[in-house]
């Protein structure tokens, strides 16, 4: 009878052995995976980073003569001097340099979109129009006027940006809004412009 407890207990405990092998078997697997995981997604994330520095970077090629960084604004913002007369809107309106000028900008940025844009890189082109403040009752229509004018202006020049572009035309009017009265010129008549901004869009990017 004794030897039959005996028995029981070391196959009993043999079993338990082997489950415990398998089991620690098993967890030792799962650590190995889970780490390789992590080292993977630790080199994409990495990987990722590099490529938005290099994104970021390449805007910074942008033709310095009709762009330049603002540290303020974190963004590239249009170089070339541009004021309209009050209530104006038409390019015609503006000296032929400026024209051309502005002319030189929009090569200068589909240039640059055509040299870093791809699937999971791609641009939005913010056209912004101002206005003075003055007595003109409708500053914002006016400014958004002026943002549409140079878009028109530069297809007629045919500057297009394509489909890795979004071109968003809005206006700022002369500021008396709550938020739109950012990076606004002292003197009220060198607010009769457009700005311009560029900035990347990171999409998921491809390892």
């Amino acid at each position: 009878m004794k030897e039959k407890r005996e028995s029981y207990f070391w196959t009993s405990y043999a079993d338990l052995m082997t489950s415990l092998f398998f089991v620690m078997l098993v967890l030792f697997a799962l650590a190995v995976t889970l780490s390789f995981r992590a080292k993977r997604e630790a080199n994409a994330t990495k990987n990722e980073l590099e490529k938005i520095q290099e994104i970021y970077r390449a805007t910074e090629d942008i033709d310095s003569n009709y762009f330049r960084y603002s540290p303020e604004y974190r963004k590239h913002i249009l170089n070339v001097e541009v004021e309209f007369g009050l209530g104006e809107t038409s390019m015609r309106n503006l000296s032929d340099f400026t024209r051309q000028e502005l002319v030189n900008a929009g090569k200068s940025i589909k240039r640059l979109i055509d040299q870093t844009a791809s699937d999971s890189v791609q641009y939005l082109l913010i056209i912004e129009g101002q206005a003075s403040r003055d007595s003109y009752r409708q500053n914002y229509e006016l400014s958004y006027l002026r943002a549409y004018t140079l878009i028109r202006f530069w297809e007629r020049m045919g500057i297009s940006f394509g489909q890795n572009c979004e071109v968003l035309i809005c206006g700022s009017g002369d500021g008396k809004v709550s938020g739109t009265g950012i990076m606004r010129e002292k003197q009220e008549s060198k607010n009769q412009r457009f700005l311009i901004h560029l900035v990347p869009k990171i999409g998921i990017i491809q390892h």
